[in-house]
């Protein structure tokens, strides 16, 4: 069965807890979505950066590859540095990624962005939080 890739990016950061959080969530979407195969990479200070996460990718029978920002907001990264390493033109969303069967579709996906489901994180941590009051 051929499988939608997923590309999950983290800023990264210098404390373990940062990488820890892509990877589990990473490995969250793989397990509760079987049909998406799912790697991360990083903009900065941890292992794989984007370009190799990326070069993984052309091994694998994929489909297609959607690259999934795990940011809150737009910012230089979302708006610059991530399309640049894609190599997607300023507000450019889509372009052809080779493997090493076939040219597939690549798609940038938005930040997070004020979304319902977070507001309800939100209120869910300020409960846990006031119940130690």
């Amino acid at each position: 069965m051929v499988k939608t890739g997923i590309l999950l990016v983290g800023h990264g950061s210098k404390k373990e807890y940062n990488k820890d959080l892509i990877t589990k969530t990473a490995d969250l979407i793989a397990k509760n979505h079987p049909d998406y195969l799912v790697r991360c990479g990083f903009m900065e200070f941890n292992e794989p950066d984007i370009k190799t996460s990326l070069e993984q990718f052309k091994n694998d029978d994929i489909g297609s590859l959607a690259v999934v920002p795990l940011f809150l907001a737009r910012g230089v990264h979302i708006d610059e540095d991530i399309p640049g390493i894609l190599g997607l033109a300023p507000g450019q969303k889509k372009t052809t990624f080779t493997t090493n069967n076939r040219q597939i579709q690549l798609v940038y996906a938005d930040p997070i962005g004020p979304k319902p489901l977070l507001a309800d994180l939100m209120v869910e941590n300020a409960q846990v939080a006031l119940k130690q009051i």
